[in-house]
């Protein structure tokens, strides 16, 4: 193939801002890109493919591209409309397919008849999700007169600004041939000794990085690379089209390369029975299904498996059954200093609060790295955030990431693809726990991964938690005067209580700041983000001085606290933390993923409802059809006791303590 033809009657859907403009193309018409006016930005992966369909991984998801694309507060396209209508390119707005790893949205897209998305810009891991699909991007707005006149776009215009192993992998035909062709025989690369100072994460890639004939001996900023992975991870979510691919390319007798360092994880599925979205829709049962798609595929290939804890399997656990968020879990009980993670969820670079690399994948590039033990990555610039300051009282790193999201140059993609090193005097006082937050965000801060110099604190968690003891390595460190392409300086001591309103993460504002209340009917507390030791110590002092002051969650108001793992579970049971919460009024919640990605109790299940959550993301549709405001744990339990937003110290001096 060296050209894509659309025909002399392209189809080109714009996703405008105006509805009315998305109907009208629904219904046939043609627009010009002048005529489609705004275009949206910021379309997260939760629109193009809402986590309500991820149950489907095959050629059934061709129907629901954009069926949670929102516009003017409106969702105009409905299930099978892209498909129907014959649309063969879509052009967006800045920062397109931000979010989640899933690889759901580019499949969905493609097997409805996408063959070229074109965009101001792209978020790195959607792109290298579409790459390996063979679905085609650009940023070649100029493509768009040359369409309309039915001119055949050749491959090459398509691939002029493009590194050379994503322009090898498409012309391939994606990943996972391409895997095969190149990456059976990969060997570590020949350590070169640096003449420059270097990262920490420069470091850790030059360990770890392999050799192949498709990429360069020592990859610079922007050139493609494969590494070989310590660990990688998997969940429901992802395993059974990974399986589906596997068996397709390869065979159903194909073997996968050191199965040791694979874990898969039950996450996602525990509630799904309570979930709204997957009532609805009728997806339970296409649940369930993938569910024992992932425990056969694990079964047959005899790897480590985490299994989801129901409540009812809680009440019978004899403490045997380790379950939990596999990112989080991943820091719990695996990942170690100067370690590559991989993960099949943007929230992967959680580990890298230990001084790990870790970052999220999409389906095909965990399908190749089981097959091949090598794993895709570009190399990035590195952005070194210092905190500086003290944190006032109150004031945690959910807090710190708030305002960083709601930068003006963070918000308008300046960071995309970047690796995030967080130091600085308040990055030191922080716990590892607190430490996850920062790196866990920077999927929402556009960042490739976050990173934490790993120092007693990091030696205290491993030997506390894990019962490792841990030495730490001089080349554990970034060297003095190593190059970052920026420098971020934060005056933390200026910093209050945040929260983001919704749609975005990047929607912030001090609570001190909002111009009018904002009723609250739920309140959840739990996620990756927020469902840690530090957390659940957040959430407990705030409602233990509640009940000492007469406040408990109001009638009006749901309170959700969900564990983030059983050893989570555990630490509060053993300090008596479940008491007060119930006490209190709060539902709690086995250790899963759960209203955050729109999977369990905690959800809205109408436009109306307004919740405060301490999850990661607010995208529309994230969490159910209601408005979400991201906080962090202290003020979503402020919130729930008042009734309306509000930080700790704001109901503090409300009630005169």
């Amino acid at each position: 193939m060296n050209t894509l033809n659309f025909g002399a009657q392209p189809r080109i859907l714009f996703l405008a801002d105006d509805p009315s403009l998305v109907r009208r193309q629904l219904a046939g018409e043609r627009l010009t890109r002048a005529q489609a006016g705004a275009l949206r930005s910021d379309i997260s992966t939760d629109e193009i493919s809402p986590v309500a369909i991820m149950s489907h991984y095959d050629d059934k998801l061709a129907r629901f591209p954009y069926t949670g694309f929102a516009a003017g507060g409106e969702t105009p396209i409905a299930v099978g409309a892209v498909q129907a209508g014959g649309f063969q390119v879509t052009v967006a707005g800045r920062r397109y397919g931000k979010g989640s790893s899933r690889e759901h949205s580019p499949a969905a897209e493609r097997l409805a008849g996408i063959r070229l998305v074109i965009a101001e810009s792209f978020e790195r891991l959607y792109r290298q999700n579409a790459d390996n699909t063979g679905l085609f991007t650009s940023t070649d707005f100029g493509l768009l007169d040359r369409i309309e006149r039915g001119e055949a776009i050749a491959i090459e215009d398509l691939l002029r600004d493009r590194e050379p192993l994503a322009t090898a992998i498409l012309r391939a035909g994606g990943l996972l041939r391409f895997g095969q062709e190149q990456l059976r025989d990969a060997r570590p690369a020949v350590a070169v000794t640096s003449t420059r100072p270097q990262t920490l994460y420069e470091k850790i890639v030059q360990r770890h990085l392999l050799r192949t004939a498709a990429t360069p001996e020592q990859p610079a900023v922007g050139e493609g690379c494969f590494l070989h992975a310590d660990w990688r991870f998997i969940h429901e979510y992802y395993t059974g089209m990974a399986a589906h691919m596997l068996d397709r390319t390869l065979g159903a007798s194909h073997a996968l390369r050191d199965p040791e360092s694979i874990v898969v994880f039950e996450d996602h599925a525990t509630y799904v029975e309570e979930s709204p979205a997957h009532r609805k829709a009728g997806l339970v049962t296409n649940m369930h299904a993938m569910v024992q798609a992932q425990r056969d595929f694990a079964a047959r290939h005899g790897l480590r498996y985490h299994r989801t804890l129901t409540d009812f399997e809680a009440r019978q656990d004899d403490g045997s059954n380790v379950a939990g968020i596999s990112h989080a879990m991943m820091a719990e009980r695996y990942a170690l200093p100067g370690q590559v993670v991989v993960g099949t969820d943007s929230h992967t670079p959680h580990s890298g609060a230990l001084g790990c690399f870790a970052f999220g994948v999409g389906t095909t590039d965990m399908a190749n790295a089981f097959a091949t033990g090598a794993v895709r990555m570009t190399m990035a610039p590195m952005l070194r955030v210092e905190l500086q300051g003290q944190l006032a009282r109150g004031v945690t790193a959910k807090d710190v990431v708030l305002h960083l999201l709601a930068l003006p140059d963070i918000r308008g993609g300046a960071a995309v693809g970047q690796v995030f090193e967080f130091a600085g005097p308040v990055l030191r006082a922080l716990g590892t726990d607190e430490r996850a937050t920062l790196t866990n965000m920077t999927a929402e801060l556009g960042g490739l991964t976050g990173i934490v110099e790993p120092d007693e604190e990091t030696v205290r968690f491993l030997r506390e938690r894990r019962g490792v003891d841990f030495q730490l390595e001089d080349w554990m460190r970034s060297d003095p005067g190593a190059s970052y392409s920026r420098v971020l300086r934060v005056d933390c001591s200026a910093l209050g209580p945040m929260v983001a309103s919704p749609g975005d993460p990047g929607n912030g504002h001090a609570v001190e700041a909002l111009a009018q209340p904002v009723r609250v009917d739920i309140a959840y507390g739990g996620s990756c983000t927020a469902g840690k030791r530090e957390d659940f110590d957040h959430y407990h002092e705030v409602l233990a001085w509640g009940l000492e002051h007469g406040l408990k969650v109001p009638e009006h108001v749901q309170l959700y606290l969900q564990y983030g793992t059983t050893a989570v579970r555990d630490y509060c049971l053993a300090r008596g933390y479940d008491r007060v919460f119930e006490q209190s009024g709060a539902r709690i919640l086995q250790p899963s993923c759960g209203a955050c990605a729109n999977c369990g109790p905690g959800s809205s299940t109408d436009t109306g409802q307004v919740t405060v959550s301490a999850i990661n993301r607010n995208f529309p549709g994230r969490s159910g059809p209601g408005q979400v405001w991201l906080a962090s744990p202290p003020t979503v339990m402020a919130s729930a006791l008042a009734g309306e937003l509000c930080s700790f110290e704001q109901l503090r001096k409300k009630v005169g303590a």
